[in-house]
């Protein structure tokens, strides 16, 4: 069960030392985390909640849980990068979270690019990465993170991963994230790759600007765009949203 003491203990199996906070009911773990980061908590401070009352997602989505049927965390984010690559903190999130739901759940959690966890054609999580750029370099960046263990009523498209432990699944995650973080960053784009759902399917991307892609997502490019071979030729998405049109073809 998720508490202080266990999310010290999940940030200490990665190697990590940082702030944390534990919340059995509040709005939203991104909002405390991004508060925080503000007033200038350090960088991998862990922010977790039992049940959130306003949870978001991208686009101003909602994200909806019941009581300990998720696990749910923001996490503060201080990379020295240029703004350009913000992109791969959330793939590599994803890939992180993936690869270490895969082996807990013994089921196949894939990633939908750009922020989505899938088990076949169902969402079990979602990514949502906030970040404050000032004087062309990143401040913070706050990324918060859900995953369903019980599949919630009424959402369509949801799925589950199942009854897995919140600590070990945490920890778990931290220890990958961390790896690929302070690694290099062509290991978050190949461990992305290897766990994608999206690659080599036929897509419909909707970009923040209202352009719409149709082709083949081909692969990503050095800071995580979405790359599409369309009729029109290669199509580079940096934001946005994609359908998926047909089954994976790799």
């Amino acid at each position: 069960m998720l508490n202080e003491d266990a999310l010290q203990r999940a940030l200490r199996a990665a190697g990590l030392t940082a702030p944390v906070r534990w919340d059995a009911v509040t709005e939203s773990t991104n909002a405390t985390a991004l508060t925080m980061a503000a007033e200038g908590t350090p960088a991998w401070t862990l922010v977790a909640a039992g049940h959130q009352t306003a949870g978001r997602g991208r686009q101003g989505r909602s994200w909806r849980d019941r009581a300990g049927s998720a696990l749910m965390f923001s996490l503060v984010l201080r990379p020295a990068w240029e703004p350009e690559s913000v992109g791969l903190v959330s793939l590599a999130a994803g890939a992180a979270m993936a690869e270490a739901a895969s082996v807990l759940s013994k089921r196949e959690i894939r990633c939908k690019w750009p922020n989505d966890l899938m088990t076949g054609e169902s969402k079990v999580g979602g990514i949502l990465g906030e970040a404050e750029v000032a004087a062309g370099s990143i401040e913070h960046v706050v990324l918060g993170i859900g995953v369903n263990l019980d599949e919630p009523e009424d959402v369509a498209g949801a799925g589950a991963i199942g009854h897995v432990d919140e600590v070990a699944l945490l920890m778990a995650f931290l220890q990958r994230f961390r790896s690929m973080i302070e690694g290099p960053r062509e290991e978050i784009l190949g461990r992305w790759r290897a766990v994608s759902a999206t690659l080599g399917r036929s897509v419909e991307a909707t970009t923040v600007g209202g352009d719409t892609a149709t082709g083949i997502a081909a692969d990503l490019d050095e800071s995580g765009a979405l790359l599409i071979e369309t009729d029109r030729g290669v199509v580079r998405v940096a934001f946005g949203e994609i359908q998926h049109l047909s089954v994976n073809q790799g």
